[in-house]
C-alpha cells in the first residue's frame, strides 16, 4: 500500500510550524470548485461511476513539478481498473478538454498535475488588485454571532507572558472570524472575587502601611501583584513555625494564621460586609487600571466585559435550581456535587460546605447571562489546555441543566508558554509581566534597529514609534505563528531578528514594497492597476500571482480551524517568495513597460495583501523602515 506521506508531491508538517501545502485545499477557491466538479463528471464519463466530492483529494502542486494544482489518483485506481498513471491520464483528457482554465497536464506515479492557463491567472491578479478588502468577507445582516472570550485576568496580580499569547490568540481569532463573514463579540470574564483576590487583600491589611500606586508610584496590578507574593511567603513561614512546634504538614497548611484570614476575608466578602468590599473594591480599581494600560500597550480590546462578582450568583443559582430538580446532589457537610460517572468522569463538585461557589459555579453563571444578553451561535472559549476537562464538564453540566447552546460551546485549547529557564509562578513571584516583556522588547528592538542602521534619518519621534511597531510585531507574530496547540518557547533576541520566519522581515517587506513605490512615482511612472490578458508574464511572476491567491483560502482556513498560525505561515511564505524575486528581478528598472507595470501592480497587490494578513494578527506595518 503506498502512503501519501512518502510521496515527494506531499509535504510533512513542520515540528512547530503549519505546513502551507499540507492545508491549502488549493490556489483559488473558485478554480477548485470547478475542478472539483469536473472530476467528479469525469469519473462517471470515463468509468460510469458515481462517487462523493470528498473523495477527490487536491493540493497545490509541489514547485519543483510543473502545475498549479495535484489531484490524487489513488482512490479511482479500483474503478478504473487500470494503472495510477493511465487512470491520471485519463482524467487529464478529459479535463483538458472541458475545463477551459486547465492549459495541460502531467502525470507523475499516482498524482496529476494540473497547469492552469495564464489567462486565468491574470484575472485573479486583476480582482486581487482591485479589491480594496481582497480576502475579507464582511458580515451581513444574516451572518452568524459568534462570541469570544479570552483575557480572563485574576485581579491579585498583572498580566504575564501566558496572559500575552492568550489575548493575541483570542484577538487575532476574533479578526479571522470577522474577515470570515462572523458578527464576533469579543469579551472578557474578569475573576475579581474568590480566596485568591482576598489573599493579595489580606496581605495589604496586614503589611501594606497604607501604600497605594499614587504613594509608591508602582502600577496598580503590580503593586497588588506584590501583596499576592507577599502572602505566599508569609504563609510558607508561618507554615514552617507550625510544624517545628509539632503539627503535621497537613494541619499545618489548613491552620496557618494567614489562610485562615484569607478565609474569613472571603466569608465577609460573600455576606456583603461593608468594610470588606471597601478593600475589595478600592484594590481592584487599582488592578483595572493597571491592566487597561497594559491593553492598549498590547492592541488588545473588548466589546463586553463580565465579572465573576456578579456572576457567580447566577451560577449558584443554576446549581440550586439543578439540586431542587434532582439534577445535582448534596453531601451531608451541605456541599452541593454533580455526579458524571455516567459520563465516564468523576464527582465534580459545585458549592463549598460553607456556601461559596468554585470556578465551574462561575462559569455556568457567566455562560447563562452571555447567551440572554446576546442571540449568540457560537461561544468560543480561549483558554489554555490545563483547562481541557474543565470545559468537558462545562458542557455536560450547561447540558444537564436543559440549556440547549451547552454541547456546543468551543474550548479554543492552547499551549502553555515557556521561557528557557522553565515554568513561571505567580505565588513566588517568577512570572514575566507583560508589561516588563513589552518594555524588553522595545529596547531589543531599538538595539537591534541602531546596530543594523535601519532607521537612519528618523527623528527620536519617528524612531520611538517605529521601535514600539517593530518590537510588537515581533513579539506577536512569534507568538502566533506556531500552531496554537503547541506549547513553545519564547525566546526575545529570535523574534525580532531581521532575517528568518520573524514579524520584523516581514514588516521590513513591506517597507520595501512601500520604497519601491515611492521610487516609480517620484520617476513619474503611473500604474495601470488592469493587466491585460496579452500579456506573457515570466515563471516567477506567475507563482507569485498564485501565492497571491491562495490569501482568501488561507483565512477561511484559519477560521475553520481556529488557527492564526494558517495566516501567519502564508504572510512569510509571502514574503519570502517576494523578496526572492526582488533580488533577482528589474522593478523600476525593468525596460519593457508592460512587464514593468506588471511587476509594481503584483508588487502593490503583495503589500496590500501583507498589511491585511498582519492587521488580522493585530500587527501594524510601517510605511518606512
Amino acid at each position: 500500500m503506498i502512503s501519501l506521506n512518502d510521496h515527494p508531491l506531499m509535504t510533512v508538517n513542520n515540528e512547530n510550524q503549519i505546513s502551507l501545502s499540507s492545508n491549502f485545499k488549493a490556489t483559488k477557491m473558485s478554480i477548485e470548485l470547478i475542478i472539483r466538479d469536473q472530476i467528479v463528471e469525469a469519473i462517471e464519463s470515463c468509468y460510469e461511476q458515481k462517487i462523493d466530492q470528498k473523495l477527490v483529494q487536491l493540493q497545490n502542486t509541489r514547485k519543483e513539478f510543473e502545475g498549479d494544482i495535484t489531484l490524487v489518483v489513488f482512490p479511482f485506481v479500483r474503478m478504473s481498473k487500470k494503472s495510477p498513471e493511465q487512470t491520471a491520464a485519463d482524467i487529464g483528457d478529459y479535463l483538458q478538454k472541458n475545463v477551459a482554465e486547465v492549459e495541460k497536464y502531467n502525470v507523475v506515479k499516482g498524482f496529476l498535475n494540473l497547469v492552469i492557463s495564464t489567462d486565468y491567472w491574470i484575472s485573479v491578479l486583476n480582482e486581487a488588485a482591485s479589491d480594496l478588502k481582497y480576502g475579507i468577507t464582511e458580515p451581513t445582516g444574516s451572518s452568524k454571532l459568534v462570541m469570544v472570550e479570552y483575557s480572563s485576568p485574576n485581579t491579585n496580580k498583572p498580566l504575564h507572558l501566558g496572559h500575552i499569547r492568550n489575548n493575541l490568540l483570542g484577538f487575532s481569532l476574533s479578526e479571522i472570524l470577522k474577515a470570515n463573514g462572523n458578527k464576533v463579540i469579543k469579551t472578557n470574564i474578569v475573576n475579581d472575587r474568590g480566596i485568591h483576590i482576598c489573599k493579595s487583600m489580606y496581605a495589604w491589611e496586614m503589611w501594606g502601611n497604607g501604600q497605594t500606586p499614587e504613594n509608591t508610584g508602582i502600577k496598580g496590578d503590580h503593586l497588588v501583584g506584590n501583596f499576592y507574593v507577599r502572602f505566599d511567603q508569609e504563609y510558607k513561614k508561618e507554615i514552617a513555625a507550625l510544624i517545628e512546634q509539632g503539627e503535621t504538614s497537613e494541619n499545618a497548611e489548613q491552620n496557618a494564621p494567614s489562610i485562615l484570614g484569607a478565609r474569613e476575608m472571603l466569608l465577609k466578602w460573600e455576606a456583603k460586609d461593608p468594610e470588606v468590599l471597601e478593600l475589595w473594591k478600592m484594590m481592584n480599581q487599582w488592578v483595572y487600571a493597571g491592566f487597561d494600560i497594559t491593553y492598549k500597550a498590547l492592541g488588545v480590546d473588548f466589546d463586553k466585559i463580565y465579572y465573576e462578582s456578579e456572576t457567580y450568583l447566577y451560577g449558584k443559582d443554576e446549581v440550586l435550581r439543578g439540586l431542587r430538580e434532582g439534577v445535582f446532589y448534596q453531601q451531608e457537610d451541605s456541599s452541593v456535587w454533580a455526579d458524571l460517572t455516567a459520563e465516564g468522569l468523576d464527582q465534580k463538585i459545585l458549592l463549598r460546605s460553607d456556601g461559596t461557589s468554585v470556578y465551574m459555579t462561575q462559569d455556568i453563571g457567566t455562560a447563562r447571562e452571555r447567551f440572554q444578553d446576546y442571540p449568540i451561535n457560537k461561544m468560543i472559549y480561549v483558554v489554555g489546555n490545563e483547562q481541557n476537562y474543565h470545559f468537558q464538564v462545562l458542557s455536560i453540566l450547561l447540558d444537564k441543566l436543559g440549556f440547549e447552546f451547552g454541547k456546543g460551546l468551543h474550548h479554543f485549547s492552547y499551549g502553555m508558554v515557556e521561557l528557557p529557564q522553565g515554568k513561571m509562578k505567580s505565588r513566588e513571584g517568577t512570572v514575566v509581566d507583560a508589561d516588563d516583556l513589552m518594555a524588553e522588547m522595545i529596547e531589543v528592538s531599538r538595539k537591534t534597529s541602531e546596530e543594523l542602521g535601519k532607521l537612519e534619518g528618523y527623528s527620536p519621534e519617528q524612531a520611538a514609534i517605529t521601535y514600539k511597531m517593530i518590537a510588537l510585531g515581533a513579539l506577536k507574530y512569534f507568538m502566533l505563528k506556531v500552531d496554537p496547540k503547541k506549547n513553545m518557547l519564547f525566546n526575545p533576541e529570535e523574534s525580532i531578528d531581521f532575517n528568518g520566519n520573524t514579524g520584523p522581515f516581514i514588516q521590513y517587506t513591506y517597507a520595501r514594497i512601500r520604497s519601491v513605490l515611492r521610487k516609480a512615482e517620484d520617476k513619474g511612472i503611473i500604474l495601470n492597476p488592469h493587466i491585460e490578458a496579452e500579456i506573457q508574464p515570466g515563471l516567477k511572476e506567475l507563482q507569485l500571482i498564485k501565492t497571491v491567491s491562495q490569501f482568501p483560502v488561507a483565512v477561511k482556513e484559519a477560521g475553520d480551524n481556529y488557527s492564526p498560525a494558517l495566516v501567519a505561515n502564508y504572510v512569510y511564505e509571502l514574503v519570502k517568495d517576494f523578496n526572492q524575486f526582488y533580488h533577482e528581478f528589474p522593478m523600476i528598472a525593468e525596460e519593457n513597460s508592460e512587464l514593468r507595470n506588471l511587476r509594481l501592480v503584483l508588487a502593490e497587490t503583495i503589500g496590500k495583501t501583507i498589511k491585511t494578513g498582519m492587521k488580522l494578527l493585530g500587527i501594524d506595518v510601517p510605511e518606512r523602515m
